[in-house]
């Protein structure tokens, strides 16, 4: 399951948008309400499987 997939399914209740934006030289950041939570700039690597996920319920939880 794709992470949007997952995401979806899971928090549709409190997701008022998702949105993939196409960025060039390979940038994959994931941002929470303008915060960012994820940069593959910043850590150098992909995500791995369910990353962005937990990520997302450790922001969800403050």
């Amino acid at each position: 399951m794709s992470t949007v997939q997952e995401l979806l399914t899971n928090y549709q209740q409190v997701l008022e948008d998702v949105r993939l934006i196409p960025g060039g030289s390979g940038i994959f950041d994931v941002t929470v309400d303008g915060e960012l939570i994820y940069s593959k700039h910043e850590n150098g690597r992909h995500i791995k499987s369910g990353e962005i996920i937990e990520l997302f319920e450790k922001y969800s939880e403050n």
